[in-house]
C-alpha cells in the first residue's frame, strides 16, 4: 500500500508545528510504521535539531532536487527508531531552490518506501507553503488557542480549500485547561466554531515539551506525560483507529463528579 502524505502547517509561526511533525513521527514509528520526515522550510531548517539528528546531515532536500545525490543518501536514520527518517531542509538555499513539481515528484519516489511522508510546511501562505501542500493527501493544520492564530489558520484553511487539497484537521496546541475556565484562552469550543474543521487532536501546554525537544528526543518517546500521550492518540487517529481525547482537567472532573454524588452540585 503507498504512503500517506501529510502536511503540518499553520497560519503563523511559533504555534509549535514542527514539534509535532517531530513528535507525530515518532508516534507513528512506534505505532510499527515507516515514517519519513521532510523538512520543508528551506533556509531555517529545525526539525533535525528537535529528533536529535543535526549532527549527521551531509545531504539535504535541495541535494536531491539538484541532483548531487540519491534520496536514499539523504535519508538521515533515526539514533533511536531505525523505521523513522528525516530528510532535512537547505539551510544556505531560499525558498526557489524548490518547486512545487520538484515536491510531488519526491513524495511520489517516497510512497513506496514508507507507510507515512510527514511534510513540516514553512508557516504562512508564501512559496514554500505552497510547496509543501502539493503533493499532499491530507493537510494538518496547528494553532494555538490565540485569536491571532486562529484567524491566521482560518486563512489558511480558505486556501487549502481553493486549492482543493481540504478538508484540512485541526491539532489545537498548548491548551492551558486553568486558563480556559478561568476565560482567559479560548476553548477547543470556541476554536471550532470559528474554523469549523475536523478536530483531530487537542496537546496540552506542557513544560516537558520544550526540555525534551531541547535535548532532541521528542515527548511522544514516553507516552508518560499528557502532550506525550495526545501526540500517540493523534497517531492512532491518523491511522484509522477511534481513540478518545483526553480529559485533560482530570483532576477538576473528578473533584465535580465527587461534588454531585455529594449532593452538593
Amino acid at each position: 500500500m503507498p504512503a500517506t502524505v501529510i502536511t503540518i502547517t499553520s497560519g503563523k509561526g511559533g504555534v509549535g508545528k514542527t514539534t509535532t511533525v517531530a513528535n507525530l513521527a515518532v508516534a507513528l514509528a512506534l505505532e510499527g510504521s515507516r515514517v519519513v520526515c521532510i523538512d520543508g522550510d528551506i533556509g531555517l531548517r529545525n526539525l533535525d535539531v528537535i529528533l536529535g539528528l543535526e549532527n549527521r546531515i551531509v545531504y539535504d532536500i535541495v541535494d536531491v532536487i539538484e541532483g548531487r545525490c540519491r534520496l536514499k543518501q539523504a535519508m538521515i536514520r533515526d539514533k533511536k527508531f531505525t523505521e523513522l527518517y528525516l530528510i532535512p531542509a537547505a539551510q544556505t538555499r531560499d525558498k526557489s531552490a524548490i518547486s512545487a513539481n520538484d515536491m510531488v515528484r519526491l513524495v511520489k519516489e517516497l510512497r513506496s518506501v514508507c507507510d507515512f511522508v510527514l511534510i513540516d510546511s514553512p508557516a504562512g501562505i508564501e512559496r514554500g507553503f505552497r510547496n509543501a501542500i502539493a503533493g499532499a493527501d491530507r493537510v494538518l493544520v496547528v494553532t494555538n488557542p490565540e485569536i491571532s492564530a486562529v484567524r491566521d489558520a482560518d486563512r489558511v484553511i480558505g486556501i487549502l480549500e481553493a486549492e482543493e487539497k481540504g478538508p484540512a484537521s485541526l491539532i489545537l496546541n498548548r491548551l492551558n485547561p486553568a486558563l480556559v475556565k478561568s476565560k482567559d484562552m479560548l476553548s477547543s469550543e470556541d476554536v471550532l466554531d470559528l474554523l469549523a474543521i475536523e478536530l483531530i487532536g487537542i496537546v496540552p501546554e506542557d513544560e516537558n515539551v520544550i526540555i525534551a525537544s531541547n535535548r532532541g528526543a521528542p515527548v511522544a518517546a514516553d507516552g508518560k506525560t499528557k502532550a506525550g500521550q495526545a501526540f500517540r492518540n493523534i497517531a492512532k487517529r491518523l491511522k484509522g483507529e477511534t481513540v478518545p481525547f483526553l480529559d485533560l482537567d482530570a483532576q477538576g472532573g473528578l473533584w465535580e463528579r465527587i461534588q454531585r454524588m455529594a449532593g452538593r452540585k
